[in-house]
C-alpha cells in the first residue's frame, strides 16, 4: 500500500513557475515508477511526466516537453514536478500516481498502469 500526497499547487501569471511535491508513505517507494498527471475542467485525465524507479529514465508529454522536469529522490520519498513558462492551457488538478516497477528502467505513461494514485493539487495560470 502507498499513500500519495501532493502538494505545491496554487495561482500563478502566464509565464511563472511552480513545484509540484508528492510525498510517498511507506519503505517501498523505490519499487514504483511515478508519473505526474493532470485533469482540466470537462477534459478527460492526461499524462504529464513519468520517471523510473531509479531515476534514470524520465518522459514528457509534448504539451510539456522542454518547459517541466520530473524528478525523485528515493531517500526522501518525493517525487517533483518543476514546471516553468505556464501558460493557461497548464490549468488543471495535478495527480501524482505510483506504479509497481519490476525493472528499475521501467515507466509508463498510461494512467491505467498507475495503481495508487494522490488527491491531486489545483494549478491555476491566469492569463
Amino acid at each position: 500500500q502507498v499513500q500519495l500526497v501532493e502538494s505545491g499547487g496554487g495561482l500563478v501569471q502566464t509565464g511563472g513557475s511552480l513545484r509540484l511535491s508528492c510525498a510517498a508513505s511507506g519503505r517501498t517507494f523505490s519499487s514504483y515508477a511515478m508519473g505526474w498527471f493532470r485533469q482540466a475542467p470537462g477534459k478527460e485525465r492526461e499524462f504529464v511526466a513519468a520517471i523510473s524507479r531509479n531515476g534514470i529514465i524520465t518522459y514528457y508529454a509534448d504539451s510539456v516537453k522542454g518547459r517541466f522536469t520530473i524528478s525523485r529522490d528515493n531517500a526522501k520519498n518525493t517525487v517533483y514536478l518543476q514546471m516553468n513558462s505556464l501558460g493557461p492551457e497548464d490549468t488543471a488538478v495535478y495527480y501524482c500516481a505510483a506504479a509497481l516497477a519490476l525493472s528499475g528502467t521501467y515507466y509508463s505513461s498510461n494512467l491505467y498502469q498507475y495503481k495508487y494514485w494522490g488527491q491531486g493539487t489545483q494549478v491555476t495560470v491566469s492569463s
